[in-house]
């Protein structure tokens, strides 16, 4: 069972930036393709970031593309969202998610992936 720890939520004001990191604590990440999901209340869940396993690979939803960047330090064993001019429609619970797969694949669908982390809350205020 691969465990994902999501950090670096929080309310900030439209305009700010904040910075969330998936950690796979005594996983090698480098083992998984992942991206970044978010659910609004009320709403159904969105895909917002992918990455591939080597990290050589990127891709985003056009509601974020250009705003926020994915990344991934497979050494230090992290993924992170970098989310820049946050606006309140970003409020959601973002959440991480995993799937073992080749080292060349993106991976975008939320039905691909087997592992997820329980999220973690960003609020944008107007």
């Amino acid at each position: 069972q691969v465990q994902l720890e999501e950090t670096g939520g929080g309310l900030v004001q439209a305009g700010d930036s904040l910075r969330l990191s998936c950690a796979t604590p005594g996983r090698i990440i480098r083992d998984y393709a992942m991206a970044w999901f978010r659910q609004a209340p009320g709403k159904e869940r969105e895909f917002i970031a992918a990455i591939t396993r080597t990290g050589g690979t990127t891709d985003y939803a056009d509601s974020v593309r250009g705003r926020f960047t994915i990344s991934r330090d497979n050494d230090i064993g992290t993924m992170s969202l970098q989310m820049n001019n946050l606006q309140p429609e970003d409020t959601a619970v973002y959440h991480c998610a995993a799937v073992s797969t080749g080292r060349f694949k993106l991976v975008t669908g939320a039905d691909e992936f087997d592992y997820w982390g329980q999220g973690t809350q960003v609020t944008v205020s107007s």
